[in-house]
């Protein structure tokens, strides 16, 4: 093979071909394979490189924290009945399929952020893209759509992300200017794509999010029609995780 074979691949855009065409070439002569053998072997090292440049690049798109996966997670103190809804939404992945929701509710700092995160990162290494956005982030563009009387392509624009993750939703204010694009947007996504949403408060506290009651309940409607809810209750995860981190520190200086 010379170097003309080379370019022909770099012009059908195979790099892993590039790579690994003259070394499993001698490992076909030694081995006997046929043509057949020979090329299967190509295309699984391509269809390797490409799942781990997509992985690579929809994880830099979702703007996910780092470190924020399910091996980093300390589930002790999780109950029972939490463990088995998390074991089920990563074992599974039909609740995207069937664009559910996932609704993580509880105080600040019991890892609602991190469990978001981590599903995320286990759907896009499943072939799911998703986005992660804070509340007040989202809110903020869907205005400026809205301004620019832009508001549904922006929103159509979106739907490239099977699951989209609104992180800490309850920071959203009605008192904020048009904040019924969220309720727009939530209403856009309701049967057709998916919503990983965390929130501080319980539901019946998200008048606060919404500009009158009507549409704070039709919010809620829309999004526990197909939910998966999760009550994560007792105290701070971070502070629990920072007192074992001191208490870890201490023990190794004594």
């Amino acid at each position: 093979m010379n170097d003309s074979t080379a370019l022909l691949l770099k012009e059908l855009r195979l790099p892993a071909f590039v790579r690994h065409y003259q070394s499993l070439w001698q490992t076909a002569t030694e081995k006997g394979w046929s043509h057949t053998e020979y090329l299967a072997a190509l295309c699984e090292y391509e269809i390797s490189d490409r799942y781990q440049r997509r992985t690579q690049k929809w994880i830099r798109e979702a703007q996910l924290a780092g470190g924020k996966t399910f091996t980093e997670f300390n589930d002790e103190k999780l109950s029972r009945e939490i463990k088995a809804q998390l074991a089920r939404l990563k074992q599974d992945t039909t609740w995207v399929e069937h664009a559910d929701n996932v609704l993580l509710i509880g105080p600040s700092g019991t890892g609602k952020t991190h469990i978001a995160s981590a599903l995320t990162y286990q759907l896009i290494e499943q072939g799911v893209r998703c986005k992660l956005f804070p509340a007040i982030a989202l809110v903020q563009l869907l205005q400026q759509a809205k301004r620019d009387l832009d508001l549904m392509a922006a929103m159509t624009r979106l739907d490239k992300y099977r699951v989209i993750v609104i992180d800490d939703i309850g920071y959203v204010k009605k008192t904020d200017a048009e904040t019924q694009v969220l309720f727009e947007f939530i209403a856009h996504r309701y049967e057709s794509g998916s919503l990983i949403i965390t929130a501080n408060q319980p539901f019946g506290s998200w008048d606060n999010i919404f500009p009158d009651s009507m549409m704070t309940v039709a919010a809620i409607d829309r999004l526990i029609h197909h939910a998966t809810i999760i009550e994560l209750e007792g105290e701070s995860y971070r502070k629990r995780e920072q007192l074992k981190q001191r208490t870890t520190r201490k023990s190794q200086h004594a």
